[in-house]
């Protein structure tokens, strides 16, 4: 055998192999590591796009519940003054409620007041009368008189 026909057969041969690769193994191969590198980057652009999407999500709902509070605050305050002034208000309503009782019992005890100064009138002149008819059924007698007066007195 012949040496230099060996490797002269086996650099065909190894050539062919090269060819053969490029030709039919090599191109799906390519395609493969290419479509498995788009893939990649549509990953990573996708995961760049969700991070971008967390951070204004989470802005948002920061802002939206800053916004939150400020409209619970201020319910809040409008609510303490709405209590306040529902206090102020039974506050007047009471006192006007206790000035009217008020007058209504100054008005119930001047009346019962007047009524007990005509009873007492009513007394002190049947009483006058009274002591006038004793005195005038009896003589005239200054002891009798101051006695009957004393009594009079007494019944007053």
């Amino acid at each position: 055998m012949n040496i230099n026909a060996t490797l002269f057969v086996q650099a065909l041969s190894f050539a062919f192999l090269i060819w053969f690769a490029v030709k039919f193994i090599w191109p799906p191969l390519t395609r493969a590591i290419d479509e498995r590198n788009k893939r990649i980057a549509d990953g990573l652009a996708a995961a760049e796009q969700g991070k971008a999407a967390l951070v204004e999500a989470e802005r948002k709902g920061d802002a939206a519940m800053k916004e939150a509070r400020e409209r619970a605050s201020g319910m809040l305050g409008d609510s303490e003054k709405r209590a306040a002034q529902i206090v102020e208000e039974a506050r007047v309503a009471a006192k006007t409620e206790a000035d009217r009782i008020v007058a209504a019992a100054r008005e119930q005890i001047e009346s019962e007041v007047a009524k007990a100064r005509t009873a007492l009138r009513e007394q002190v002149a049947v009483l006058a009368v009274a002591g006038a008819e004793k005195i005038l059924q009896r003589e005239v007698d200054a002891k009798a008189h101051a006695e009957m007066l004393n009594k009079l007195k007494a019944e007053l």
